[in-house]
């Protein structure tokens, strides 16, 4: 089997704007989805991200794949590397934190190779990954403050303004209710922390068994931080990335005996080591598009074991392709005792030919097909390539976003 031409087609699908630290989101957010055709016939399919980096990237990358044998993962890397030298990260300079390109680029390839592995195998992607530990796969609940969307041009608005303790809580009544979410999660760092302190207390009072957690997106001082702990100490289920830098996070670790979770300080592996030694963290967030691909997630679940660290799960804004791989990744992952971020259910379009999964439990069952179990909708793609070209947003940019909700907005990261 070997690859005979690889296609990467940029989509734009209509966003809300929901809000974090360092802005809003825009009125669409970008994919690229990727299709590996092989002489077999068998196409090999991922998704990953759309901003102009990480698109040029795989553009690049793309041609010099025929020729390979999807299942020589260690050839895939050495061509990307070979393409991408010195490439640099794929983030906007407004971003918190930043991702090799190569990882990135690496990490949707790999995906797309080890779906043609399973269509080939007839087996599916978690088999190839050590196999199903669990198949049943539960998510939380992710909540957003989250502005009222001005322009409706590309797709409607869910949900409205979402700017108080009370209209929080009212959004996680609404997403239990539709999606039967059993822990939730706020993206904080928008309000003051006494706001959003305040908003986990009213959250525990309405959902007094569901495990919650917060991530100000390093919006806090250490001082802050300490402060908001000491009101929530027993409420919460971890405190993800509340300060900026590993050294503030080691600093507060060392001061309170709550779980502290990350995805900003930990994004490569040889960041774990300083992690471990500065006892800076106790749960690094997995994420297949960045941690180099499904199994380097699995790598870092054994990793993460070794060292005595939680695994958690990272989510971006994501479509049906993703959210397949997330669940094959947490099925073949033994210490993800964590529910998987999504951020799903802030989006209504879909690509897949199946259309959108229904979460029952807050939870979804991993797909049994070969490979990752899902197939594409080839008009479903188009229409929003179509977007993709009529929108022309081409990357990311939440601060600049935020100025058109308010215009005196500065980006300050810590805030408080």
């Amino acid at each position: 089997m070997k690859v005979i031409e690889v296609t990467v087609t940029p989509i734009a699908i209509p966003d809300v704007p929901i809000a974090n630290t360092k802005g809003v989101h825009s009125t669409v957010f970008l994919r690229s989805v990727i299709q590996v055709r092989t002489d077999t016939g068998l196409v090999g399919l991922a998704e990953t991200y759309g901003a102009k980096r990480t698109l040029a990237g795989l553009s690049t990358v793309a041609p010099v794949l025929e020729g390979l044998n999807p299942y020589d993962l260690h050839d895939l890397r050495r061509r990307t590397e070979a393409a991408l030298p010195d490439a640099g990260g794929v983030n906007a300079p407004t971003a918190l934190a930043d991702h090799k390109l190569v990882d990135v680029v690496y990490s949707a390839f790999e995906l797309a190779c080890l779906d043609l592995q399973g269509k080939h195998a007839g087996r599916p992607l978690y088999d190839l990954l050590g196999g199903a530990v669990r198949k049943t796969i539960p998510f939380g609940g992710y909540l957003f403050f989250k502005f009222a969307k001005q322009d409706l041009t590309f797709g409607p608005d869910i949900m409205g303004e979402i700017m108080t303790p009370d209209a929080l809580v009212a959004q996680a009544r609404d997403f239990v209710s539709q999606y039967g979410f059993r822990s939730l999660k706020l993206k904080g760092g928008v309000l003051e922390p006494d706001l959003e302190v305040e908003t986990i207390l009213k959250l525990r009072e309405a959902f007094p068994h569901h495990p919650l957690r917060i991530d100000p997106m390093g919006a806090w001082t250490v001082p802050t931080a300490k402060r908001v702990v000491d009101q929530l100490d027993g409420v919460l289920e971890y405190l993800e990335d509340p300060c900026r830098g590993m050294d503030a996070m080691a600093e507060l670790s060392a001061q309170i005996s709550m779980p502290l979770a990350t995805n900003l300080v930990v994004v490569e592996f040889e960041q774990i080591i300083e992690a471990v030694k500065k006892d800076a963290v106790q749960i690094i967030l997995s994420d297949h598009h960045y941690w180099r691909g499904p199994r380097g997630c699995i790598h870092l679940g054994e990793i993460c074991r070794a060292a005595g660290l939680g695994v958690s799960m990272h989510s971006n804004s994501h479509l049906g392709i993703s959210l397949a791989a997330m669940c094959h990744v947490a099925a073949a992952t033994p210490g993800l005792t964590y529910d998987c971020d999504t951020h799903y259910p802030w989006s209504t379009k879909e690509i897949v030919s199946a259309g959108r999964p229904a979460f029952k439990d807050g939870a979804l069952q991993v797909p049994e097909g070969p490979g990752l179990g899902v197939e594409l909708d080839h008009e479903a793609v188009a229409e929003l390539h179509a977007l993709y070209n009529l929108a022309m947003v081409k990357d990311r940019d939440d601060t600049d976003e935020m100025l058109k909700y308010k215009p005196d907005y500065m980006r300050k990261v810590p805030r408080w």
